[in-house]
């Protein structure tokens, strides 16, 4: 991983593949390169650094070439570990393979062994160069054949780019397991990338490419196979593999004032939320799909497969599913789902929560589900074309517009409200949702851009507390009932950007462990909206300070919570019933921001994370 550009054109095309790795650049990386094919040799620029860094090196020209940013998962960030990968042969003289690569080879070890045996030598440490000399073995004259020979003995996940030194002008793709797009552009020229948003302002025609499939891609023509070798047709808009208009405005990418992407996104969320909730007149199975009343009808419980915040928005979801509509819940995190027995139920709806509709733990924990016989699917999905939402039968598009911070926000907020109306649907559908709770929830849901506008208005205030917490190493959050994940995705967002350790705990659970921590070096942040649970809450907080902890409580207007030593209160305007977690965790994201920023740390790229989480 963790990002793919290809092109092939009459014009040079390194242009194009560098400022289609600088659309990628929110995804996050460690190093990135270019290779080109200049008609009679392979050439290629690599860098830890950024990707202007590797512009800068210039020297390159061609009418072909591939590009990558990487997220090492096999060897450390350095330049001989960074793609694009060479194989030069048993020789070692010129390069004949070059190739790039997303995903990660479980059979790498094997294929390493076999291959130094027979002569090749490694000069890195990822499973990628592996797959340079594996096709360099296989091939003969034919880089499709030698390729569809390689992929036939890897074992795990891979979206690749491949060009050979005695083919100029041609490009082999592949994908199993991650995501990788073909572009159709003017003149001839076609491109590939790992996400159609490198590829905007280049051509707005794309083709996914679905699991095993293979593309052989020159000037003007190209073909696709399956993973049996079966021919595919590509047309517009028709055929196995439809030619479609796919608009990845990159003007989406643009900071305007903001100093931060993650700063800009935290701020969208009232926009973001509007979109999502546009043509919600009223509560229909339709709005999930023309077919999803029969899903609905046909189950009696629901189970979430997701990951990280993603995962988080889920765990708010079982509160609401099982509180309002009645039925049983349960929520997995999606890398463990896969690999543990489970009791499968035909008569459950399984629901996959995905920012890109493409987080490889997900979509494997939905295959899994399916293999056993659970066909009713649904996924909460921002992005309309990926496999997540192919893969499944009823979708909710969350409209929030494409996300670059690594850390989710404006995502989250619009997946709570897609699994709010899912919530509202399923109860309207076994009867327990009346018209006028119907209307009352339909006007709350309406009024969450308001509502959540002046929840931004505390910035100030939260300012205020962040260069507190800039000072500590450690913090713990609070909630009870569903503000619990609401605590969990405020400590993951406080660890993932400020790199300040931030755990969270059921209030209830602090006399159970977590009050041995509770010192006035560690600050408690308290989730406290005026629910049923607030007295209860009190008395955990009473605990707290009663042991010299400071708190600092996101309360409600009516809570009756006041500001003295030790404790730190702000007000949220109103409260907002069963959709208080969309407002409590927005002053939650701005903590985190501006406690990052305080420290100095780099906000949209935190160290070790990506944005889209493509492998294993």
């Amino acid at each position: 991983m963790c990002g793919i550009v290809g092109a092939v054109a009459k014009t040079d095309v390194v242009g194009i593949l560098v400022e289609g790795l600088k659309r990628l650049e929110y995804r996050g990386y460690d190093s990135c390169g270019v290779a080109v094919h200049t008609g009679t040799e392979l050439k290629r620029a690599r860098s830890t650094s950024r990707v202007a860094e590797l512009e800068a090196q210039g020297g390159l020209s061609a009418h072909m070439g591939i590009a990558h940013t990487r997220w090492a998962t096999h060897g450390a960030p350095a330049v001989h570990n960074a793609h694009p990968h060479f194989s030069e042969g048993v020789d070692g003289t010129v390069p004949r393979i070059a190739l790039v690569h997303n995903g990660i080879i479980e059979n790498h070890d094997a294929l390493r062994e076999a291959l130094q045996n027979n002569g090749y030598t490694f000069v890195s440490q990822t499973d990628t160069e592996v797959i340079a000399h594996l096709i360099d073995s296989l091939y003969a004259g034919d880089v499709l054949v030698a390729v569809q020979s390689a992929l036939a003995q890897l074992r795990g996940a891979y979206a690749l780019a491949v060009m050979a030194r005695d083919e100029p002008g041609r490009l082999i793709a592949a994908r199993q397991g991650s995501p990788l797009i073909l572009g159709v552009g003017a003149d001839g020229a076609n491109y590939l990338a790992s996400d159609a948003m490198a590829l905007a302002g280049v051509t707005d025609q794309i083709v996914y490419l679905e699991e095993g499939d293979v593309a052989d891609v020159m000037l003007d023509k190209y073909w696709l196979l399956n993973g049996s070798g079966k021919p595919l047709t590509s047309a517009p808009n028709s055929g196995d593999r439809p030619v479609k208009t796919v608009l990845a405005h990159s003007g989406a990418a643009e900071l305007g004032p903001y100093q931060h992407y993650m700063q800009k996104e935290i701020f969208e969320q009232p926009v973001a939320l509007a979109n999502t909730l546009e043509g919600v007149e009223g509560i229909s199975p339709d709005l999930f799909g023309a077919a999803a009343e029969a899903s609905f009808k046909a189950i009696d419980k629901v189970l979430i497969l997701a990951c990280g915040t993603s995962y988080y928005s889920g765990c708010t979801a079982k509160y609401w599913l099982e509180a309002i509509a009645g039925v049983p819940c349960s929520v997995e995190v999606a890398s463990e789902y896969r690999y543990r027995t489970s009791v499968p139920d035909p008569k459950t709806l399984v629901v996959t929560i995905s920012q890109s509709g493409e987080t490889a733990d997900t979509l494997a924990a939905l295959r899994h589900a399916q293999s056993l016989g659970m066909t009713h699917t649904l996924t909460i999905c921002n992005v309309a074309t990926s496999a997540m939402v192919r893969e499944c039968q009823h979708a909710y598009i969350t409209r929030a517009g494409v996300e670059i911070g690594v850390a989710s926000t404006k995502a989250f907020t619009t997946q709570l409200a897609g699994l709010f109306l899912l919530t509202l649907a399923l109860a309207k559908i076994k009867g327990k949702l009346t018209e006028a709770q119907e209307q009352a929830h339909l006007k709350a849901m309406r009024h969450l851009p308001v509502a959540i506008s002046a929840a931004l208005a505390l910035e100030p205030q939260l300012i205020v507390w962040a260069e507190q917490f800039a000072r500590v190493e450690n913090a713990l959050f609070l909630g009870r009932g569903v503000h619990y994940p609401v605590a969990l995705e405020g400590a993951l967002k406080l660890k993932e950007i400020s790199y300040i350790h931030a755990e969270a705990y059921p209030a209830g659970e602090l006399k159970h462990g977590p009050l041995a921590l509770v010192t006035a070096a560690i600050p408690v942040v308290v989730v406290a909206p005026n629910d049923s649970l607030i007295d209860k809450l009190k008395s955990n907080m009473h605990e707290v300070r009663a042991r010299s902890g400071v708190l600092y409580v996101l309360a409600d207007a009516d809570s009756h919570i006041k500001s003295e030593e030790g404790i730190h209160v702000i007000r949220l305007p109103e409260h907002y019933g069963d959709l208080s977690p969309l407002l409590h965790v927005v002053p939650l994201q701005l903590l985190a921001y501006h406690t990052a920023l305080a420290r100095g740390t780099d906000v949209d790229k935190p160290r070790n994370l990506a944005k889209s989480v493509t492998v294993e």
